[in-house]
């Protein structure tokens, strides 16, 4: 698939091949999916499939009902699928946006533990909406274009030393995703080099995003969205030989490191863009989730789990829990909440997370409803729990999710755990058998199950298909509501 108008000078090489933004440019014009050991294509299937799961359970939330109803409304229809709606179309952009605020929906999808953001929502999305008007796509290119941006996002948030920028009120999603969806949907548009090097500098110049969307608004949902819109539009610009800015990352004045990592100490790490590219795999190390919330509560919500099952505590006898973590994570989850609590700010909030473990023993979707964060016990143990900043956490984008955990009983016995890589990360990390029956039970209340198979075999033989036609079609028609 090309540009309608290709890119002057196809074939042409970055700016300054040498440089961190060449250089990855350059690896984005040249990789083909036969380079992708088959672990990490079959491991970025399953990743697909886990955002297509999310989707579809995202799909008929209330929050999805309103941004579907104001945007079309806005923008009218088009020819790209609204995921679960049915008959009901947009044009690409709003389809991005809708698509990727499904996935983000109740926060069940995917995040990389070391350079934070949710990478399904960002690519996904902007990839179906432009196979849409591109029949002759192949599921093999729709495959790489994925790998490409699931590789392309974490660097970018590593460069900028992972969860710090969410210390100065960035959300690190938004921030780090645009050049992920650029460079996703740039490979379906085959950029060369130098257009990869437009795309990458027209999507970094849209990043922004202010984590105070985690308290109660229902913006959260679409943050990523409008990060996937601005990559889309960013290849889309490139491909039509529309210039971006050149060398975006390594600007001394007003390029996207020196900018965004202004105070830090250590200073940005360009050389993280590059580093073992198409060697070392980011597609691997990207998490799923065991838990309907933040990825920065789960290792706190495994230490709880642990102590709770190990010493058999009773809630009831809990008098004290203290929370010690990295900076990072600790001002992103630490507030201290009050009631109401709407679903949001309970999945971003690190007492109500612990606490509602410890008491029913798990934190999945049901964990996180407005009923469930109104009732009595809950706000009891809130109450007697206090979150620490630690800053031995801090040293090393491998430790920014460690937490420790210590409960304090009535009689004065102390129970403590300190967890580093929670469920979904490292050698921690969900299989992909584990993938799949996450899948089927997030789809099972939603849809009825000969299309789940047929999406779930649909999904995991992407790069057999001639086309990714059935993809969509199967995507398209209703869902029922999760009653979440």
């Amino acid at each position: 698939m090309h540009a309608t108008t290709p890119h002057p000078g196809r074939g042409s090489a970055a700016s300054d091949p040498t440089g961190p933004t060449g250089r990855l440019a350059t690896w984005l014009a040249t990789t083909t999916l036969d380079e992708v050991p088959e672990p990490v294509r079959e491991r970025a299937r399953h990743l697909l499939l886990d955002g297509v799961g999310c989707a579809l359970v995202g799909a008929r939330l209330p929050t999805s009902k309103v941004a579907v109803e104001a945007l079309t409304a806005l923008d009218g229809t088009g020819d790209a699928a609204i995921i679960g709606w049915g008959g009901l179309t947009a044009g690409p952009l709003t389809a991005t946006m809708l698509n990727s605020g499904f996935i983000q929906g109740f926060e069940l999808d995917d995040y990389h533990p070391f350079g934070p953001l949710h990478s399904n929502a960002l690519i996904l999305p902007p990839l179906l909406a432009t196979a849409a008007r591109h029949p002759d796509l192949t599921g093999a290119r729709f495959l790489l274009a994925a790998i490409l941006g699931y590789e392309v996002g974490p660097r970018v948030g590593m460069a900028l030393h992972g969860s710090d920028i969410m210390i100065r009120g960035w959300h690190s999603g938004t921030v780090f995703g645009g050049p992920a969806a650029a460079a996703a949907v740039g490979c379906l548009y085959e950029l060369d080099a130098a257009a990869f090097e437009d795309a990458l500098g027209m999507a970094c110049t849209q990043a922004g995003g202010l984590m105070s969307v985690q308290f109660e608004s229902m913006v959260k949902r679409m943050h990523h969205g409008f990060t996937a819109r601005n990559g889309l539009v960013a290849a889309a610009l490139a491909a039509q030989g529309y210039i971006g800015i050149k060398r975006v990352f390594e600007r001394d004045y007003g390029g996207f490191l020196s900018t965004f990592g202004q105070g830090q100490d250590p200073a940005p790490d360009p050389a993280c863009l590059t580093a073992d590219l198409g060697d070392v795999w980011e597609t691997t190390r990207i998490a799923v989730k065991p838990y309907a919330a933040c990825g920065g509560m789960h290792a706190a919500m495994d230490a709880a789990l642990r102590l709770r099952d190990e010493h058999r505590i009773d809630p009831s006898e809990i008098n004290g829990i203290r929370i010690d973590l990295a900076q990072g994570m600790y001002e992103k989850c630490g507030w201290t909440a009050s009631r109401p609590l709407e679903p949001i700010g309970a999945q971003m909030n690190l007492a109500y997370g612990v606490a509602v473990v410890l008491l029913d023993g798990a934190g999945l979707p049901e964990q996180f409803t407005a009923e469930r964060a109104s009732r009595d016990d809950v706000w009891r143990l809130m109450a007697r729990t206090g979150t620490h900043h630690d800053p031995a956490y801090d040293k090393g984008l491998d430790r920014q999710l460690a937490t420790r955990v210590r409960i304090t009983l009535d009689d004065g016995t102390v129970h403590e755990a300190e967890v580093v890589h929670p469920r979904g990360v490292g050698e921690n990390q969900l299989t992909n058998a584990e993938i799949v029956d996450k899948y089927r039970a997030l789809t099972r209340p939603v849809i009825d199950p000969a299309r789940a198979a047929a999406l779930e075999e649909t999904v995991l033989g992407l790069d057999g298909l001639p086309g990714v036609t059935p993809l969509i079609e199967l995507l398209r028609p209703g869902v029922a509501e999760a009653g979440l």
